[in-house]
């Protein structure tokens, strides 16, 4: 735990952890700690930056994994509230391709409560992360959306990330567009919006996007291809990283923390380094298997070799 002195964080996320049962064998599993929204927050927290992760955990083995990754993770064990309620799991019994679904009707995850918060904490927050299922799950996901909005008037800067899952039902987009329009930052994957927006090109989706939040900064994520950012000032197109690949768990997680982590560590550079520095971030995470949280050390080095050409980018 903090002590109570110290200073509240600059980067708060908000939204879901959760355990991943993943099938390994016909009457095998593994279990490991995850949640879209809490592993933002743990890269955001390895690379240096005052983060916390604002959400409720239960009390039996799951949860208590949760509690010890965050706090290797140095996140602000403030915010994190763990509760008598059941996991929230996420049972994938495929992997190639995916298949899931999530149990957690009355999970310790909608227990959350915002009064319990340190005192002031707004005041300190510079961003605020929301996404994934968190935003669809009631009534947690209304009481997330009215402190997004709450934050929003207080000049807190807004970062979204919609990280479809197959339990957002025809009423998603509408969320999507309202959230959008809060947003600062939207991070979203090729995938995202052909689910958001099925049947248009990728063109005219982001066209909408760029409707909804004319004065944001959109990562649009396309895997190996690499990343295209539109801001008010143009777009940029940062490649992707070549690195060995264990897997791409947590790697879309991972670039939209490593570019709020820059954004705070470094203000004064160009926005062609902070979207250069969100792939390599989503580069390293790619090279240990499950949703790893690179140091920033990982992310530098892997910058340096790809600058002295023993690294392609």
């Amino acid at each position: 735990m903090p002590a109570i002195d110290a200073p509240l964080p600059r980067f708060v996320v908000f939204g879901e952890a959760l355990t991943d049962l993943v099938r390994t064998g016909e009457h095998s599993w593994h279990s490991a700690a995850g949640g879209a929204c809490w592993n933002v927050a743990r890269v955001g927290a390895t690379l240096g930056v005052e983060t916390a992760w604002a959400g409720a955990v239960s009390t039996d083995l799951f949860g208590e994994e949760i509690v010890q990754k965050s706090r290797a993770a140095r996140l602000d064990m403030r915010f994190l509230q763990q509760v008598a309620r059941p996991p929230l799991l996420a049972i994938v019994h495929q992997t190639h391709p995916p298949l899931y679904y999530f149990l957690g009707n009355d999970s310790a995850d909608l227990a959350f409560d915002q009064s319990k918060l340190p005192q002031g904490w707004q005041g300190a927050c510079e961003v605020a992360h929301f996404g994934c299922i968190s935003l669809v799950r009631q009534p947690l996901g209304d009481r997330l959306l009215r402190i997004a909005i709450g934050l929003k008037q207080r000049g807190v800067k807004i970062s979204y990330d919609p990280n479809y899952r197959n339990l957002m039902g025809p009423d998603f987009p509408a969320l999507f567009e309202r959230m959008s329009r809060l947003a600062d930052i939207i991070k979203l994957s090729d995938e995202d919006l052909g689910q958001i927006y099925p049947g248009q090109g990728h063109k005219a989706a982001l066209a909408r996007v760029r409707e909804l939040a004319p004065t944001a900064l959109i990562l649009y994520t396309r895997g190996a291809q690499g990343i295209v950012m539109l801001g008010p000032r143009g777009v940029l197109e940062q490649p992707a990283f070549a690195v060995p690949v264990a897997d791409t768990v947590g790697a879309g997680d991972a670039c939209v923390g490593g570019f709020i982590a820059s954004l705070l560590k470094d203000p004064q550079l160009a926005e062609a380094a902070h979207l250069r520095f969100a792939a390599a971030t989503a580069a390293a995470a790619c090279t240990r298997s499950g949703a790893h949280a690179p140091s920033r050390e990982e992310v530098d080095g892997l910058l340096a070799r790809a600058s002295t050409g023993s690294l392609s980018a």
